[in-house]
């Protein structure tokens, strides 16, 4: 069995500037090879491939050794690997008829994740065997960084991910060979109501609340979005107010996680087998706005009933 272990990093004041520079080069990377794809083609009808891309590497780390030839050469591939799954995924979507959604280019707020695709190339997670009682992953141009792991790594490492959330950042492990603990049978059934009002309800009438997290945090978002909307962009205040905003949604996006998880496991130990309606959430929350011709009715209700959906099905 396959499963993932994610760890906040815990990086000096020294170490947090590689990180960062690193993901900038990756995405720096994405986005020329894309224009690469997207030049090709307009012009000469050419379709370029993964293959020869990561050929050209070794010229692009030769001619840029203070900046692409930092990087671990494996990570690099695989940031070619994750733009040529998003042609191929485009293609899928043209062949069914659906939006096809061309690959973009990544902005600075939307490329947050390095991927090494073998544990000791590039990286190696417990790279410090010498301190049993601490965690470290050594990643090439960056050094060893401490993780907070607060649970046992089961399994074989097999890659290797740093995700930044936030002023934040993360490495995300993915074993191989993780042995599966079953839980003892229980012969309970039950059918399961996934609402707003209450989380859960159960057909034996036992209800999980709803936490609200989003509402909780509400205010206090406001007050942030308002003082966002007042700086100037490109200032430095403007910078350190979307830090804030982002932190804040960071906390109920974790405060949802945490409680959806908590009730999902009680949900598995106390019943075998679980029925639940299958739910279309992005139907659900549709906006009522309508079009100028035709406009929407109680959009004012209709958007603050998508917000509680969305809430709660964070949550579940």
């Amino acid at each position: 069995m396959r499963r993932s272990f994610k760890f906040l990093l815990r990086p000096t004041r020294h170490q947090e500037i590689a990180p960062a520079a690193c993901l900038e080069d990756h995405r720096t990377l994405y986005n020329a090879a894309l224009e690469h794809r997207r030049t090709a083609y307009r012009k000469a009808g050419v379709t370029i491939r993964y293959g020869e891309q990561s050929a050209d590497l070794k010229h692009i780390r030769a001619d840029d050794t203070g900046g692409q030839g930092r990087w671990s050469f494996s990570s690099q591939q695989a940031t070619l690997r994750r733009l040529d799954r998003a042609f191929a995924a485009f293609f899928d979507r043209v062949k069914a008829g659906r939006t096809p959604g061309f690959p973009r280019f990544k902005g600075r707020g939307r490329f947050d994740t390095v991927e090494w695709p073998r544990d000791g190339d590039g990286c190696r997670w417990g790279s410090q065997p010498e301190h049993p009682t601490a965690a470290f992953v050594r990643l090439q141009g960056v050094g060893h960084v401490r993780a907070h792991r607060h649970r046992p790594v089961k399994g074989r490492v097999k890659t290797i991910g740093v995700k930044r959330e936030g002023g934040r950042w993360y490495v995300v492990l993915s074993c191989d060979d993780v042995p599966a603990e079953p839980l003892p049978a229980t012969g309970a059934a039950v059918g399961i109501d996934l609402g707003v009002a209450s989380l859960v309800t159960t057909s034996g009438g036992e209800h999980v609340a709803n936490p609200r997290h989003l509402a909780a945090t509400a205010d206090r978002l406001a007050d942030a979005q308002r003082a966002l909307a007042r700086k100037k962009r490109g200032s430095r205040r403007r910078h350190k107010a979307v830090a804030r905003v982002a932190a804040l949604h960071g906390k109920v996006r974790r405060q949802r996680l945490d409680h959806g998880h908590k009730a999902a496991l009680a949900l598995v130990r106390t019943y075998d087998v679980i029925v639940h309606e299958d739910l279309r959430i992005a139907n659900m929350t549709r906006s009522a706005a309508g079009t100028v011709e035709r406009p929407g009715r109680n959009v004012a209700a209709k958007s603050g009933l998508n917000r509680s959906i969305l809430d709660a099905g964070g949550c579940s």
